[in-house]
């Protein structure tokens, strides 16, 4: 597997014949053909129109209580530590440790009512809208990345539709961005990041490379660039190029073209864009994500150059104790990064094409436990959005008194999925696919409804 912003087996290179490259499908970067991807666009006519999705998943389960949904009335053993703030939208108040996100609220849509989470840790819902163990699909559940390059195919910068900035975590459900399922490999996530305990390339997250280029090294250009032509050098001498059709012609043109280099090249940036992202913590703890809040930085700039979809995950929410001790510290940073992703789209004029999504697997317990900490609770969830074109800065649903379930307007991860799928142009009722078995299947559910409050 080559990782963009990780680093590369050792066995990419050396011994790799030219029927493995190609069998193995773009240097086997999370299993995808691009020059199947190219077939199928320059079929269906695809690669213009640019909408996108950026996912941020927060692995672990984040309290919403303590974030989105705070409950200042509730005995001290419910309510917690935090208080609600006001927000620049009359009536809407978030928790004190997001004082970003409450100065840009208009910007911003919280669904406090989200209802079906389930409850082991999994991020697979927020990937695709399903538990993992769905049946009826032959050949996989595709991820909504991969439904998304299906349905839109690559775009024609050369930067892959289906992206993704997850780590990989010793806690696999938390790393596992989905995969192309019966749409087949080459819809599924081209890998930007490798994890601390990859067996094919032990590394650390301060020694995030590409070919030997760490992450804090991607405002060096001169280093950017030799690490991309030292990757370029090593795949002309383990291949011939002779003999290749046109497809696998430009599917290598595409890894070797400039626009994915290009995108990564944080040299281009203005420095203090980068400086309001806030400071990256690369640190790994316990089984969870590293605080890149660089990735989300990275997110833009790669829909920008091209990408349709971009996933990423942010640190470990699982607090079972010391809740309030970790909220002070993971809380501020996800304010920082996540509101300078959707003001950035804002100033860009991308936010009525770029969709904006953030939530875990489920939500904690309205009671804090005697570790000061809150367990797992999949009966009320939140969901933050923005961007898309949608009418934000509004809450959607309500939950009872102690945050423990929904009150009103209830709402499923579908429901979500339908209204981003809209948003991206892609119908429910007519952008179908055929699984191996040959049953026809859709995005998302046709009979989930995107969200009217928001479309």
């Amino acid at each position: 597997m080559l990782s963009v912003v990780g680093k590369p087996s050792g066995k990419f290179c050396d011994g790799l014949s030219r029927r493995s490259f190609l069998s193995i499908g773009s240097l086997g970067i999370a299993g995808a053909t691009l020059p199947r991807l190219l077939q199928a666009e320059d079929r269906a006519g695809t690669g213009r129109s640019h909408k996108a999705i950026i996912n941020v998943l927060l692995p672990g389960g984040p309290p919403h209580q303590d974030m989105f949904d705070l409950k200042p009335d509730a005995p001290s053993d419910v309510r917690g530590e935090f208080k609600p703030i006001s927000t620049n939208v009359p009536g809407i108040q978030v928790g004190e440790l997001f004082p970003r996100m409450a100065g840009m609220m208009d910007k911003f849509t919280i669904i406090r009512s989200m209802i079906d989470s389930q409850g082991g840790h999994d991020l697979y819902q927020c990937l695709t809208g399903h538990p993992r163990n769905t049946r009826g699909f032959a050949g996989g559940l595709p991820s909504t990345g991969a439904w998304v390059s299906n349905a839109k195919g690559q775009s024609d910068t050369g930067v892959p539709a289906h992206l993704t900035l997850m780590y990989p975590t010793s806690h696999n459900q938390w790393g596992d961005p989905g995969d192309g399922g019966f749409l087949g490999k080459a819809h599924g996530p081209f890998r930007l990041v490798g994890g601390k305990d990859d067996k094919s390339s032990v590394q650390s997250a301060s020694n995030m490379v590409l070919n030997d280029l760490s992450l804090e090294r991607l405002q060096d250009r001169h280093a950017l660039r030799k690490s991309f032509d030292h990757f370029r050098r090593k795949v002309e001498r383990t291949a011939s190029l002779g003999g290749y059709e046109e497809y696998e012609e430009k599917a290598l043109g595409i890894l070797s073209s400039s626009a994915l280099s290009d995108a990564l090249d944080l040299s281009k940036e203005d420095p203090k864009t980068i400086e309001r992202y806030g400071k990256p913590d690369p640190e790994w703890r316990a089984d969870g994500a590293p605080k890149m809040t660089t990735n989300f930085l990275l997110a833009r700039r790669l829909v920008e150059a091209g990408a349709r979809y971009v996933s990423l995950n942010f640190s470990r929410w699982d607090w079972h104790s010391g809740n309030f001790k970790r909220g002070r510290e993971d809380m501020p940073l996800l304010d920082q990064a996540l509101s300078s992703l959707v003001e950035d789209l804002h100033e860009r004029g991308l936010d009525r094409d770029v969709s904006v999504v953030c939530w875990g697997e489920f939500g904690r317990t309205p009671k804090i436990n005697a570790k000061g900490g809150r367990d797992h609770w999949p009966k009320a969830n939140f969901c933050l959005l923005a961007g898309g074109g949608m009418r934000n800065g509004q809450v959607i649903g309500s939950t009872d008194k102690q945050a423990a379930e929904p009150d009103d307007r209830p709402v499923r991860f579908k429901e979500v999925f339908s209204t981003l799928f809209h948003q991206m142009g892609i119908s429910p009722t007519h952008d179908r696919a055929f699984d191996l078995q040959g049953r026809p299947h859709y995005p998302v559910d046709p009979q989930a409804k995107p969200l009217a409050e928001l479309i």
